[in-house]
């Protein structure tokens, strides 16, 4: 009652009258495939904020630098990346006949916050199957040796690469330890800590624990997250803990913490998820008698309902309604749309929404085209996947893997073996490198069709690959 004199009575009604319109539009059964749409703009909220994006981009918050600031100081970067090539060459020899540490006091390297990130990074991103323990150890050697400088203090980014660094070499032990001692002096644990954590522990059933322990937690700070039950929830989406997500729900109702609309748009995805559709509508109905309209994340979740029940009619009053509440749909949104229907079978209504977002100035993107030509394979038609893959061609969007996964796999079921082949070419020559999914797909439908011998050269192709990748990433963990 108190937020409806807030708000205000007609903002209210606008709300409520929004989501009982969304409420009837959505109202069918669905089953639980294909939600990659809906999830990823989920899952990348908040991710400028806390994540290691912002160590890959080497954003030194510590020093309150801005990247435009960075290109005017590019004879600083460079020297502190010189630096960070020193040091990981020292590192590299750190053994009985050497120690590091000493070593590393001769160098006259003065630790920064962009040192240590260039320096654990560089370790991170060369971890293999088998230099986990000598990474894990060096990490550790380098980050004890910083913070005994005169000067220097790690940041949460440093504990947070170095956490990832253990999580990737399964020093779980190691790992709790440095969380501990990140919080001993004061740090605050953060998202960030808290998503490395349950990555670490989600398979070993341990995730019910860690949750109550950050629920617990007074040194948890949730930004950019409006309270700490939004940052657990987030986090558990991104690994995809469904159930977990509705016990952190109930948590949360019990400690007396309200909704907002992420907290909504991320209980109604996992309820989606788990085929719990009378609970997604109630909270719906939930989010308009609490005066919250839907957002964008919202109209992606309905918009895939809609698809997938093949109601495109109520697709397009869905799409009208979100431009009269001014929401303009985005190519994401009809690729949502598009990908629900295609998974309905109706190829016609998905022609019809391509169009229509061409038509509303949207150009579609490599998602929107591999879903397209995705849809026309699975249905057996070849020849408009191929005419889509053209057009896709013509108005100069990449292929990535994936586009060309679906070309391969609809050449072999119309028994164009060759053109498939000559398809795994042209990715070579056009800079796409084959996985190993788009190997077996291949070697799969030559076998089925009783080309044994092409299968076996597929295979050969591939695994050569394979080992060359891997000769080349040993080469790396010992060169850079």
């Amino acid at each position: 009652m108190n937020s409806v004199t807030l708000l205000g009575s007609k903002r209210v009604h606008k709300c409520s009258h929004s989501l009982i319109i969304l409420r009837r539009l959505c109202n069918h059964p669905f089953d639980g495939d294909g939600f990659e749409f809906i999830e990823e703009p989920l899952k990348k909220l908040g991710s400028d904020y806390d994540s290691t994006v912002d160590e890959r981009l080497h954003v030194n918050e510590d020093w309150g630098f801005k990247q435009k600031q960075f290109s005017l100081r590019k004879g600083f970067l460079e020297t502190v990346k010189l630096d960070a090539k020193r040091v990981l060459e020292v590192l590299r020899q750190d053994g009985p006949g050497l120690d590091a540490r000493l070593v590393l006091g001769e160098l006259h390297v003065r630790p920064s916050g962009l040192l240590v990130r260039e320096v654990l990074f560089g370790i991170l991103k060369n971890i293999n199957c088998q230099n986990k323990t000598r990474c894990a150890k060096l990490a550790y050697k380098f980050f004890v040796w910083c913070s005994q400088q005169e000067g220097y203090q790690h940041t949460v980014n440093a504990y947070h690469l170095v956490m990832s660094i253990y999580a990737e070499c399964e020093e779980f032990k190691a790992l709790w330890r440095l969380v501990d001692e990140m919080i001993e002096k004061g740090l605050p644990a953060t998202a960030r800590t808290f998503n490395i954590l349950i990555r670490t522990c989600g398979e070993a059933g341990l995730a019910k624990n860690l949750v109550e322990r950050f629920i617990k937690s007074k040194t948890f700070n949730f930004r950019p997250f409006k309270h700490s039950y939004n940052a657990i929830l987030h986090g558990l989406l991104v690994l995809n803990q469904y159930k977990l997500i509705e016990w952190v729900y109930q948590q949360m109702l019990l400690d007396g913490f309200p909704s907002d609309i992420l907290t909504y748009n991320i209980v109604m995805y996992a309820k989606y998820r788990l085929g719990k559709l009378d609970q997604f509508h109630r909270l719906l109905d939930e989010m308009g008698r609490n005066g919250f309209s839907p957002d964008f994340h919202t109209f992606n979740i309905l918009l895939h309902v809609l698809g997938k029940g093949d109601k495109p009619l109520a697709a397009l009053n869905l799409l009208n309604h979100m431009r009269e509440m001014g929401i303009e749909p985005t190519v994401l949104h009809f690729t949502t749309l598009i990908d629900g229907l295609s998974r309905a079978g109706n190829l016609d209504a998905c022609k019809y929404f391509f169009d229509e977002m061409i038509k509303n100035e949207c150009r579609p993107d490599v998602v929107a085209y591999t879903v397209m030509i995705t849809g026309y394979v699975v249905a057996g038609e070849i020849e408009k996947a191929l005419e889509m893959y053209q057009d896709m061609i013509s108005r100069e969007q990449v292929p990535n893997v994936f586009t060309y996964n679906s070309i391969i796999r609809g050449l072999c079921m119309a028994g164009k073996f060759d053109e498939a082949c000559s398809m795994l070419k042209e990715m070579e020559t056009k800079g796409c490198s084959p996985n190993s999914v788009v190997y077996n797909t291949l070697a799969s439908c030559l076998r089925n069709a009783g080309k044994t011998a092409d299968a076996h050269e597929v295979i050969r192709q591939m695994t050569e690959k394979v080992k060359h990748a891997d000769i080349h990433s040993r080469f790396k963990g010992h060169k850079a």
